[in-house]
């Protein structure tokens, strides 16, 4: 009886230690993040935003994508005057029982380190009138409360994935920013999807880099 009790309080003296040891390592992680983007950097409404991301799904996206450097896009866009980014993403969640869904944020939280490596900027040539209504559409399909298309079905626009919010604004703008090629491509969990990439995107000659970093 007494050598059980003695294994059972050095057990949970493991178990406490262990979990102290990862609250403390959580802890580290989110003292230690930081934005990526460069101070200074002056975003326009319309900014299609990129990042590399370092999860299990940037990392599918990545394999499947050959000629991207980044996992994720989204859009800035006017918030009564304050730069923000609009961008549909999973796995993000800001509270207990958040969906998956289209999102607004500052652009140092999209580009926060826990979420990002790597990130570029890149802006229309020429055009400011098209942008600007390509991040009202951004804006109302945050407003609407559109949910994650964990289907990635770009004919249907009830639901959105990244891509497809970015590429959908700006041809209701008038800006087709890709054409008609799918990849095809296997993410854990989700099987064969057939869906528009990053590197179609941010490839696009009519955009222009702003910053990369």
């Amino acid at each position: 009886m007494w050598n059980c009790l003695r294994g059972c309080a050095r057990f949970s003296s493991y178990v406490a230690i262990v979990v102290i040891a990862v609250i403390a390592l959580a802890s580290c992680g989110r003292k230690d993040a930081r934005s990526i983007l460069p101070d200074g950097l002056k975003l326009r409404e319309g900014d299609i935003v990129f990042r590399r991301g370092n999860g299990l799904t940037s990392r599918a996206v990545l394999a499947a994508d050959r000629h991207g450097l980044y996992s994720h896009v989204g859009m800035v866009v006017d918030s009564c005057g304050v730069m923000m980014v609009v961008h549909a993403v999973p796995g993000e969640p800001d509270y207990e029982g958040d969906p998956d869904r289209v999102k607004m944020e500052t652009p140092e939280k999209f580009f926060i380190s826990l979420n990002a490596d790597i990130g570029e900027v890149k802006r229309l040539r020429g055009d400011t009138v098209a942008p600007a209504v390509a991040a009202r559409e951004a804006v109302e399909i945050y407003r609407r409360g559109t949910l994650f298309d964990h289907d990635y079905d770009d004919s249907d626009t009830s639901r959105m994935y990244c891509c497809e919010l970015v590429m959908h604004a700006y041809a209701r703008a008038g800006i087709p920013l890709v054409g008609t090629f799918r990849h095809e491509f296997r993410l854990p969990g989700l099987g064969l999807i057939r869906c528009v990439l990053p590197s179609d995107i941010c490839n696009n000659g009519r955009l222009a880099t702003v910053a990369a970093f």
